[in-house]
């Protein structure tokens, strides 16, 4: 791999105020960010990057590649987990294979920003209904890993007589805020079109990489604080998280090299499928699935494969994905 694509997604300005927050608690630093501002910073992106998906959406219409592309998306997100959780069920039980699998099934929304901002950056197009797809692959885990939990937790505990409340499963997958604040303003996005983006552009088009910064400083500072947990989950599961996320990069860009979606697009989704959830994923299992260990299932996600995609899986993916398209 060329060691310039390492130099030049280290050298974004969003992520290295990302090493930067890392770096001040590795340091002792006092730096910090008000609680409720991250928050804000999270509904900003996500508005953001919905806005500006569905206006792209929108020029473009749907066709035969939007098709393709978001059939791939739910394709990985629906797999993933499965194969996962077999991997996973080699070392650990059940109820935190399904947590550890589900968490890498779905994706985070942060680390698909900023891939977008690299593929800015080198000048590669991509598709807006990618935003689409990182809306549909939110959701499709969190249904399968609990499938998973129902129907192997009874196998293990053949006593147990609770039943799985799926309307709340199905809610929580569905209804949770970033999905319903993504698919929102995506539906903005497409309905205002070029008029309504040009409209919210100074706010959610001109800040976008500055609100990215910020919200990635806090993220480097709470992956740090993170670290420490690490010690209880033990080297096979550091390996996974990541060794997992290059390999199901792998497998989404076979696909979509075989499905023929654009580099940009492939890049997106071998992205996709690479990264782990740390929000949405692990409050749905902690609603859902409480014999799992959220010191397992969340430090693997937030304090592993979301640092190391931010930093040296996006180049490699970017890599991969030139492998194929030259």
């Amino acid at each position: 791999m060329n060691i310039d694509l390492i130099i030049q997604n280290i050298m974004n300005p969003p992520v290295l105020f990302f090493l930067l927050g890392m770096l001040a608690v590795f340091l002792k630093s006092e730096l910090s960010i008000p609680q409720p501002l991250p928050k804000l910073f999270s509904l900003f992106l996500l508005i953001s990057i919905g806005l500006h998906g569905g206006y792209e959406l929108s020029k473009s219409g749907i066709n035969i590649d939007v098709v393709k592309g978001l059939f791939l998306a739910i394709l990985m997100a629906s797999i993933v987990p499965i194969y996962s959780f077999f991997i996973l069920r080699m070392k650990i039980d059940v109820y935190n294979a399904v947590a550890v699998a589900a968490t890498f099934g779905s994706i985070s929304a942060v680390t698909f920003i900023t891939g977008i901002t690299y593929l800015q950056t080198i000048g590669v197009e991509y598709g807006g209904y990618m935003v689409a797809a990182m809306t549909l692959m939110e959701s499709p885990a969190i249904i399968i890993g609990l499938v998973l939990a129902a129907i192997f937790a009874r196998q293990d505990n053949s006593n147990t007589k609770e039943k799985t409340d799926w309307g709340e499963i199905l809610r929580e997958a569905f209804l949770n805020p970033s999905v319903f604040l993504l698919m929102g303003a995506l539906l903005i996005g497409i309905m205002t079109g070029e008029k309504g983006w040009h409209a919210m552009e100074p706010l959610f088009g001109d800040l976008f990489k500055g609100i990215l910064a910020f919200f990635l400083l806090d993220m480097g500072l709470v992956a740090a604080k993170r670290i420490g947990d690490l010690k209880k989950v033990g080297f096979f599961l550091i390996g996974y998280a990541i060794i997992m996320p290059i390999f199901n990069a792998i497998v989404a860009t076979s696909l979509a090299y075989f499905f023929g979606l654009s580099k940009g697009d492939a890049f997106l989704l071998a992205l996709l499928s690479a990264s782990a959830s740390y929000i949405a994923v692990p409050a749905a299992m902690r609603l859902s699935v409480p014999e799992a260990n959220p010191s397992i299932y969340l430090p693997l996600s937030l304090a592993v494969t979301f640092p190391f995609n931010i930093s040296l899986g996006i180049p490699l993916y970017y890599f991969l994905t030139s492998l194929f398209w030259g």
